[in-house]
C-alpha cells in the first residue's frame, strides 16, 4: 500500500480554549498528487493548513494525534526545528501576494532570502538560482525584473513571484491557499497551468485550498469538502462532483454560476437610461526633472454604449483594460477627456457644483472590496446614513432611523446591524451593507465594480439574487463590471467587452457569450473553468 507524504490524524484547533474551528480532522496527501480542500469562507480550510505549519497566533490551541510528513511526526518538533521545515520541505503560497510580499524589498532580494536561509551557496550561484526560478514561473525579462518592487508588477506577476519564493526551498509539498482569487480568468488559467507544469517537473505534491469548485475540478486528483471545521465528503474529484453524497456538496455545486444561464434570457426593449458616446479618459505620463507630460495612457478610448432602464450591462475584460476607470469616470470620480455622458436626457459632462452633486444621487457605486470602502470607525447605521444626510439634511432622526432599518431589511440584514462595526461582519454581509448604502439615495443606476469577485460561490449566488430582486422591485439599472463571464450569464442583459481601453464587442448576453465575434472574447470564454462531468 502506498505511503502518504502528509498524514493528518485527528486534528483539533480551538481559539481561546472556547471556539472550535477545526474538529477531529483526518486526511492524507500523496507524493505527486493534487489534493484540494474546498468549502466556504470560515469552514476552516486555511486554519488547517496554517496549523500543519504551526503558523497560528498564540491564542490558538492545536491538538493532533499525529501530523506526519514522510514519516516525520511534526507534532514532536520544536519551533527551531519547524523553521527548517517551513519553506524547505513545505512551501506556502498565500492568497494575497501584495500583502505577503515585502513592499520595500526587490523581488530578487526576497527570493534570495529564502535560498540563503535553507542553502549554503556562493553568491553567484544564488543569483543564478533566482533567475532560474523566475524563468521557471515564466516572468518575462527576469534579468530586468530582479530589481523591481512588488508594486511594479501586475497581480498575476506578483502571484508568480510568490510561487518562485515557495519553490526556492525545493519543497516536497506545496500548499496553495486560494492562489487565483480575484485574478482574471485568463491569468487564473495561466497560474494553474504553471503550477501543474512545475508539479510534473519536480514531482512535488500540491495541496490546493479553494472555494471554486469548477476550478478544482480541472486540476485536482482528490478532493475533500469541508464544512464548519469538519470534512463532510472526500474522494476522487470526478466521483465527488459527479455523484455528491452530502447535502452540503450538492448545495455548493448548485450555487455555481453557469454560462448556459444566458440561454433562457428574455429580451425586452426599454428606453435608454444612460447613454455614453465617444467617451475617453487618459492618464498623463510624466518624465524628466520637471515631470513634463510626454505621453498619455489611453485608459478609456472612444467608448460608446447605452444602458436601458431596469436592465444590466456587464462590462468585461482583463485587469488593466479600463473597466474600473470607466466606471469611476462616469461618476466624475476621475476626470474624463472627451465624449458625452447623458443620464435621463441630462448631459452630466457640463454639470458642476450643486447641480452635479444632485445628479450624483442618481448614480451610485458598489466597490470591489467592501471592507476598505467603509470607514472602520463608523457604525454601519452611520455609514448608510451619510448619503441621506448629505442630500436631506433636515430629515428627522426618527425618520432617518426608520429608513436605515428599511434599507437593512431590503438587503436581508437584521435591524441591529446598524449598531455594529464593519469588522463584525462576513465578506458577503459587508457587500450587502455597501449595497444598502448605495440604495439609500434612491439611485437610478448603480455601478457594481467586481462586487462578487472574492466571495464564495454560495455567497456570490446570494448577492446576485439580491441584486436581481432589487432590480425587479425598484427598476434600478446596473453597470456590472467583472471578469467572470459565468456571473455575467447569470445577471446581465447586455455585454460590452473591453480590451486596451476600447469596447471591441457589444451585444445581448446570449449573442456575446454563445456566438462571440472577436477572438479575444472567445479567449475569455475558453479560460472560464467549468465543472467537469
Amino acid at each position: 500500500m502506498k505511503t502518504p507524504l502528509l498524514s493528518v490524524e485527528r486534528l483539533n484547533v480551538t481559539f481561546n480554549h472556547q471556539q472550535t474551528v477545526v474538529n477531529n480532522l483526518s486526511f492524507s496527501l500523496y507524493a505527486g498528487e493534487t489534493f484540494a480542500l474546498v468549502g466556504e469562507s470560515g469552514s476552516g480550510k486555511s486554519i488547517t493548513a496554517l496549523s500543519v505549519l504551526r503558523l497560528l497566533p498564540n491564542n490558538a490551541q492545536i491538538k493532533a494525534h499525529a501530523i506526519n510528513l514522510n514519516g516525520d511526526n511534526l507534532t514532536q518538533r520544536t519551533e527551531s526545528e519547524y523553521c527548517k521545515i517551513r519553506g524547505r520541505r513545505i512551501g506556502l503560497i498565500f492568497q494575497d501576494p501584495m500583502s505577503s510580499l515585502n513592499p520595500v524589498m526587490t523581488i530578487g532580494s526576497q527570493i534570495e532570502e529564502v535560498i540563503n536561509i535553507h542553502f549554503s551557496l556562493p553568491k553567484k550561484d544564488v543569483k543564478a538560482r533566482v533567475l532560474e526560478l523566475l524563468q521557471q514561473v515564466e516572468i518575462p525579462n527576469p534579468e530586468q525584473r530582479l530589481k523591481d518592487y512588488p508594486h511594479q508588477l501586475s497581480g498575476g506577476q506578483r502571484q508568480r513571484v510568490m510561487i518562485a519564493i515557495a519553490l526556492a526551498g525545493q519543497p516536497e509539498l506545496l500548499i496553495a491557499d486560494e492562489p487565483t482569487t480575484s485574478l482574471d480568468v485568463t491569468i487564473q488559467a495561466q497560474i494553474l497551468t504553471l503550477l501543474k507544469n512545475i508539479q510534473q517537473q519536480t514531482g512535488m505534491a500540491l495541496w490546493l485550498i479553494s472555494h471554486d469548485l469548477a476550478l478544482v475540478s480541472t486540476v485536482a486528483d482528490r478532493v475533500a469538502v469541508m464544512q464548519k471545521g469538519k470534512i463532510v465528503e472526500t474522494g476522487p474529484t470526478q466521483t465527488v462532483f459527479n455523484d455528491p453524497q452530502h447535502y452540503y456538496t450538492k448545495q455548493l455545486i448548485a450555487a455555481l454560476p453557469s454560462i448556459n444561464s444566458c440561454l433562457n434570457h428574455l429580451e425586452t426593449e426599454k428606453p435608454p437610461l444612460l447613454q455614453v458616446k465617444n467617451f475617453s479618459c487618459f492618464y498623463p505620463v510624466r518624465k524628466g526633472l520637471f515631470k513634463r507630460i510626454v505621453d498619455h495612457v489611453r485608459a478609456v478610448d472612444d467608448v460608446s454604449f447605452e444602458i436601458q432602464q431596469g436592465k444590466t450591462l456587464a462590462l468585461v475584460g482583463e485587469s488593466g483594460c479600463g473597466k474600473t476607470t470607466l466606471g469611476k469616470s462616469l461618476l466624475n470620480l476621475i476626470p474624463s477627456h472627451g465624449g458625452q455622458v447623458t443620464l435621463n436626457g441630462i448631459t452630466l459632462n457640463n454639470l458642476s457644483g450643486e447641480a452635479l452633486r444632485q445628479q450624483r444621487a442618481n448614480i451610485q457605486i458598489v466597490f470591489q472590496d467592501p471592507f476598505s470602502s467603509m470607514n472602520p470607525r463608523m457604525l454601519v447605521g452611520d455609514i448608510i446614513a451619510e448619503g441621506i444626510k448629505a442630500l436631506r439634511p433636515k430629515m428627522e432622526p426618527a425618520a432617518l432611523k426608520k429608513m436605515i432599518q428599511q434599507l437593512l431589511h431590503q438587503v436581508d440584514l437584521p435591524a441591529d446591524s446598524a449598531l455594529r462595526y464593519p469588522h463584525e461582519f462576513s465578506g458577503g454581509q459587508r457587500q450587502r451593507i455597501c449595497i444598502a448604502r448605495a440604495l439609500a439615495v434612491n439611485p437610478q443606476l448603480i455601478v457594481c465594480d467586481e462586487p462578487t469577485s472574492a466571495l464564495d460561490v454560495s455567497v456570490q449566488a446570494q448577492i446576485i439574487k439580491l441584486l436581481k430582486s432589487l432590480q425587479e422591485q425598484k427598476g434600478i439599472s446596473y453597470l456590472f463590471i467583472t471578469h467572470d463571464l459565468s456571473v455575467v450569464a447569470e445577471i446581465a442583459d447586455d455585454v460590452a467587452v473591453m480590451y486596451q481601453g476600447k469596447v471591441i464587442e457589444y451585444g445581448t448576453v446570449d449573442q456575446v457569450l454563445t456566438h462571440p465575434r472577436q477572438p479575444y472574447t472567445q479567449k475569455l470564454l475558453n479560460a472560464v473553468p467549468v465543472l467537469k462531468n
